[in-house]
């Protein structure tokens, strides 16, 4: 072996180290006051984080955000996207040191890539891989889907959230282990953006509260005949798109334009492509007879 054999691997070694040292500062724990934790990632100086759904998911008011220094601050969700698995927080905290963000559009399968995360509560854990396929995965039931960074680094939960690196150290995806089983898969960096410069600013809203039933034989036909199952329209909110387009409790969404509906998550995977004062088609049934019904979505 000469002297280039060992100097290669050895300055690799010491970058990857390096990398690691820099990324940490703003890299962040997000912690349950129920149980559980994941990772984020300090998104511009001003106090805020971005880490995935599933972490927050349901968690209220009950979350903590721990940064590299020890320093803990209660966390509020800000914006949340199910079917992205991306979620905003932010805390009461300025100048912080950010995260630098590459440009996902340019990686290539083959490319070096780092992991930072808390997998079983352990801070700071930094695994490498390479990625080994870039494209779209099924987010949600339906058929919504979304991009995706595939590559073998080692994930294991308290990775969620935390950023996946490229060789220069900056991020070009968030770990995001619920798309890919046991995959590691990220979201790349430029969808983060755009769903921040875009859908975190305005956020198309229906105005109901649904629940998954088993859709009833009597409307099993048509375009419906393969449906197994819709959502009841359990609230209605006072004033809002549904309400002003005459949705009523007790209908049945069947679908939103060509769309079939029959879970909760596929109709928020559905208004998280849309956009406020986007008008569509709700297709729903009342006491046994089908109508569809016409409404602008509003913002949220």
């Amino acid at each position: 072996m000469t002297a280039i054999d060992i100097a290669l691997p050895s300055a690799a070694s010491l970058a990857l180290a390096d990398l690691a040292v820099r990324i940490k500062p703003s890299v962040v724990q997000v912690r349950r006051r129920s149980g559980g934790n994941g990772a984020g990632i300090i998104w511009g100086s001003s106090g805020k984080l971005l880490t995935n759904h599933h972490v927050v998911a349901g968690a209220g008011r009950g979350l903590v955000a721990e940064l590299a220094d020890g320093q803990s601050h209660e966390a509020r969700v800000l914006a949340s996207n199910p079917a992205l698995d991306l979620a905003l927080l932010e805390i009461e905290a300025q100048e912080l040191p950010a995260a630098p963000i590459g440009d996902s559009r340019g990686l290539r399968v083959g490319e070096l890539v780092v992991a930072v995360g808390h997998p079983w509560g352990q801070r700071d854990v930094v695994t490498a891989g390479i990625v080994s396929g870039l494209g779209e995965i099924e987010a949600a039931r339906g058929g919504w889907r979304a991009q995706y960074i595939r590559s073998d680094v080692r994930l294991a939960p308290g990775n969620s959230g935390g950023p996946l690196l490229n060789a220069r150290g900056a991020v070009i995806g968030i770990n995001a282990m619920i798309f890919g089983g046991d995959l590691a898969v990220a979201i790349p960096s430029h969808v983060a953006q755009e769903w921040i410069a875009a859908g975190v600013a305005g956020r198309a809203f229906l105005g109901l509260g649904v629940q998954g039933i088993e859709l009833p034989d009597a409307l099993r036909v048509g375009p419906h005949a393969e449906q197994a199952r819709a959502l009841l329209v359990a609230a209605v909110a006072a004033g809002g798109p549904a309400s002003r387009a005459g949705v009523l409790v007790g209908d049945i969404l069947l679908g939103i334009d060509d769309g079939a509906l029959g879970e909760p998550d596929e109709l928020l995977a559905t208004l998280a492509g849309r956009r406020p004062a986007e008008r569509v088609t709700l297709n729903m049934a009342r006491a046994g007879v089908k109508l569809s019904l016409e409404v602008a979505l509003g913002e949220r």
